[in-house]
């Protein structure tokens, strides 16, 4: 299992530092692909899966409070957008995309401590 939570550590941190280096860039390719496919929030079941597992985990993991908490945000964000009407989402995506530069770079740099984390409370670090 904890190759598991390595591989949602390293998505983690993929993500980012993409929104770290070019979060301009990383919000247009992520428009033009909802664009293009807007059946790619079906993945979103993916977020809840992955909060699953945190939440499955987090008992046996340093800083305990911090991944069930965590795991909880990642089953509602994953749920909502499985579950919303498609004007509800559609109103939340446009907000989220619409966001300035900074905003990006705090969420990467949230996205990149969180990873960190989860690879010294798997004991990987």
């Amino acid at each position: 299992m904890s190759y598991l939570l390595m591989a949602i550590a390293g998505l983690w941190m993929a993500d980012g530092l993409a929104l770290l280096v070019a979060p301009l860039s990383i919000v247009g390719k992520v428009r033009r692909a909802l664009s293009t496919s807007p059946s790619l929030l079906k993945w979103s079941g993916l977020t809840l899966v992955g909060g699953m597992i945190l939440l499955l985990q987090a008992s046996e993991l340093t800083y305990q409070v911090l991944w069930m908490v965590t795991g909880f945000a990642m089953v509602a964000k994953g749920g909502f957008f499985l579950l919303s009407s498609d004007e509800t989402r559609e109103s939340v995506l446009q907000w989220c995309l619409s966001r300035e530069a900074v905003d990006y770079r705090i969420w990467g740099l949230g996205l990149c401590t969180l990873s960190v984390l989860l690879i010294h409370a798997c004991g990987w670090l």
